[in-house]
């Protein structure tokens, strides 16, 4: 029988989904993806592997202790009724995080103190005044979560640490790198698994091109830490852990290559560092190169890139430089799968692009965009003719269906609600009989009001003889037998007077050569 516990994994919004589905490759059951976390069960391996090898994951949580509490004093209570004995001992160092969704806990560092003041009065109780756990800000050997929705509290110890993005590979930086754990999650957003090249043109201090090289090869991103929180705990399982994390028997070739440059070559000069850190510099081809240089680019690849967004890095003319991307996306990136994260603003729109697919996602506290492109030959029609389509054009039309379908049900709302008859309406299948019977009479008593002799002076149907439509076919047969052909209207087509002496006389202005037609027997008079 395993012992399986639960635990919470942290990442970014818009992430979950593929948090999820890294938990679940690697064996965690009961995987149930959150808002901004994803909740599993597992064993202590399980622990160990989701700190390894999850990309996408902020750090792992294990809840060890719930309860409710309304205000500041239930919280201290209740939290000192836990045997804080069994995670730490007089001479350990502890810390507090908190995070609080709550209307009566709206002080998230007074909630800190009194969650301090419990577990240390737990201590002085027991052991004396004097005896106590310390509390460090960095490093404590052990690290807890305080999690507050409502009335709902939830005490987690933090297994990881410092923050999983911090992989341990980057020794330098450029201004505003793109988050390790962020940029992960694009990659695997957008399906690359290394099955093709990949093309960063603006890449900074080289996070894409890194965490793209962990993904193809299948490295641990967690192979280049050197401390884990829960090493500290006294469940520690140091030979359990040895053997996960020499255990490279997962690693494979990548067959192709990760293309990367940028305009500054500062920025590159960061990049080769990082890289050489973390031993893919095998895998990677890097230059410094301005987006205008790219000519030609490695045939039926992917792109993920994170251009300036305006606020924390800025260009002279941010319009020409998403112009400039969109002019390369069309001209040189043909038949590549483009994914680019930017902020919610105007100077995305000059990429002059539909894309396929946009995801709200969060860099840091700016609200972006993870916007798929898709480079195709031709016109969309052929595009769509081929079994493809854009997600973001099909939506919209969607979109707009449905809005006239609202609008639709709402004007027969109101027209309902302003007297008209309805299913449910006692007399309403007697009305509906009367409105079907008055519509069957009335073309019969249009056409007679129409074709009445005298009726209609001057309307559509004047002019035509009185009959001709109005009676019977029977009567209208004795009519043509008993009428004369002078009596024929002249306004008439004169090829339907079934070639009469006088419709051929109108015609020609002279008398026909024709012999006489032979009268058709009246069968009646027979």
């Amino acid at each position: 029988m395993t012992d399986n516990f639960e635990m919470v994994a942290k990442t970014f919004q818009g992430l979950e989904d593929v948090l999820a589905e890294e938990l679940r490759n690697l064996g965690a059951i009961n995987v149930e993806p959150g808002r901004r976390m994803v909740s599993f069960e597992g064993d202590l391996e399980m622990l160990y592997k989701a700190n390894l090898c999850c990309r996408t994951a902020l750090r792992i949580l294990k809840p060890i202790y719930k309860f409710t509490a309304r205000n500041t004093d239930e919280l201290y209570e209740h939290t000192k009724e836990f045997n804080w004995g069994e995670l730490m001992s007089v001479g350990s160092t502890f810390s507090i995080d908190t995070v609080a969704y709550s209307d009566d806990f709206t002080h998230s560092r007074f909630v800190t103190y009194r969650v301090k003041d419990a577990i240390v009065d737990w201590f002085k109780d027991r052991y004396g005044e004097d005896k106590r756990p310390g509390v460090r800000l960095q490093d404590a050997d052990v690290m807890i979560n305080v999690h507050i929705s409502g009335g709902n509290v939830t005490l987690s110890l933090d297994s990881s640490g410092e923050s999983l993005h911090k992989r341990g590979y980057r020794v330098a930086q450029t201004e505003a790198p793109i988050n390790e754990v962020l940029a992960a999650g694009i990659i695997l957003r957008s399906g690359w698994r290394g099955d093709c090249p990949l093309v960063d043109p603006m890449c900074g201090s080289g996070t894409f091109l890194i965490e793209a090289a962990l993904i193809a090869a299948n490295i641990n991103p967690g192979v280049y830490r050197k401390h884990y929180s829960f090493e500290n705990w006294k469940d520690f399982n140091p030979e359990l852990f040895d053997r996960l994390y020499n255990d490279d028997s997962a690693e494979r070739d990548f067959n192709f290559k990760i293309y990367g440059a940028d305009i500054s070559p500062k920025a590159v000069e960061i990049a080769a560092r990082n890289i050489k850190s973390a031993g893919v510099g095998r895998m990677i081809d890097l230059q410094v190169k301005p987006l205008s240089e790219w000519f030609d680019a490695p045939a039926d690849g992917v792109l993920i890139t994170n251009p300036p967004y305006g606020e924390r890095i800025t260009t002279e003319n941010m319009e020409d430089l998403y112009s400039l991307i969109g002019s390369k996306l069309k001209n040189i990136f043909k038949g590549y799968h483009a994914w680019i994260i930017a902020a919610k603003n105007e100077f995305v729109n000059k990429i002059g692009l539909a894309p396929s697919v946009k995801l709200p996602i969060l860099n840091g506290s700016i609200e972006c965009e993870l916007r798929e492109y898709i480079i195709f030959e031709g016109d969309y029609k052929s595009f769509r003719r081929d079994g493809n389509r854009l997600r973001e054009l099909e939506d919209k039309k969607a979109d707009k269906r449905a809005e006239k379908r609202k609008e639709f049900g709402k004007a027969r709302r109101d027209f309902r609600r302003d007297g008209a008859p309805r299913k449910g309406d006692r007399d309403f299948s007697d009305k509906r009989r009367e409105r079907r019977e008055n519509k069957a009479k009335e073309p019969r008593n249009k056409l007679e009001e129409r074709y009445r002799p005298g009726g209609n002076p001057g309307g559509k149907f004047a002019g035509r003889r009185p009959d001709r439509d109005s009676r019977p076919y029977a009567d209208r047969k004795d009519f043509r037998r008993n009428t004369p052909d002078e009596a024929l209207s002249p306004n008439e087509n004169p090829f339907a007077a079934r070639r009469s002496e006088v419709a051929l006389r109108s015609i020609t202005g002279k008398q026909p050569s024709l012999s006489p037609m032979r009268k058709r027997k009246n069968h009646d008079n027979q």
